[in-house]
């Protein structure tokens, strides 16, 4: 009786010990769970890899490993002086010259300004469905050239005889005149700005 005993008594404390280790789970809630508000903000860009952000470049299109300077513009090398190019594209058989390339012809300027001794050459060009007439290509071609220095010369005080023309009509496409896109890329300035 006693052996009866003692192992009904060994049976209910190992009862109790391995229900006190038992895990209850919990059933899964039925709210849905709270989300926070978190603040996010736009990632500052330099498309350039400059190291100059594009909210303040004033060159955003510098090529691969040139040195610039704090608005992201190329810094002349000691001994090396000026050299920067400008472009304009326009509307088909127009010439006026929009603000977006006002913008970066008043850059030109003060890079002209800065260097005094630097000279620029603009050439004007034309697209094949602007030629009625070979006159009139050329015509359109020079004009444009003539608007961007007098730009210069009229907004920005650069001596006229610091600026040199020419005008190359339809002769001299960088793209191909099959589709739109490559017209509208034949309309345009192009301008070199440099130290002799």
């Amino acid at each position: 009786m006693k052996t009866q005993l003692g192992n009904a008594f060994l049976i209910l404390v190992s009862a109790l010990a391995l229900s006190a280790c038992q895990t209850t789970s919990t059933a899964p809630s039925k709210e849905l769970p709270q989300h926070e508000n978190i603040r996010t903000t736009q990632a500052a860009i330099d498309p350039d890899s400059d190291g100059v952000l594009d909210d303040i470049d004033e060159c955003p299109a510098t090529p691969w490993k040139v040195i610039v300077d704090e608005v992201g513009c190329p810094i002349a090398g000691i001994g090396v002086g000026l050299k920067m190019e400008y472009r304009a594209f326009f509307a088909k058989g127009s010439s006026e010259l929009s603000k977006e390339y006002q913008l970066e012809l008043d850059k030109v300027a003060k890079k002209l300004q800065e260097y005094d001794t630097a000279t620029m050459r603009i050439e004007g060009h034309a697209s094949a469905d602007e030629v009625d007439k070979k006159l009139r290509s050329n015509s359109l071609a020079r004009n444009r050239a003539i608007i961007v220095k007098n730009y210069l010369i009229m907004q920005h005080q650069i001596d006229p005889n610091r600026l040199s023309t020419a005008s190359y009509g339809a002769q001299r496409p960088i793209a191909s005149s099959d589709t739109e896109e490559g017209r509208s890329m034949n309309r345009r300035v192009y301008g070199l700005a440099q130290e002799p």
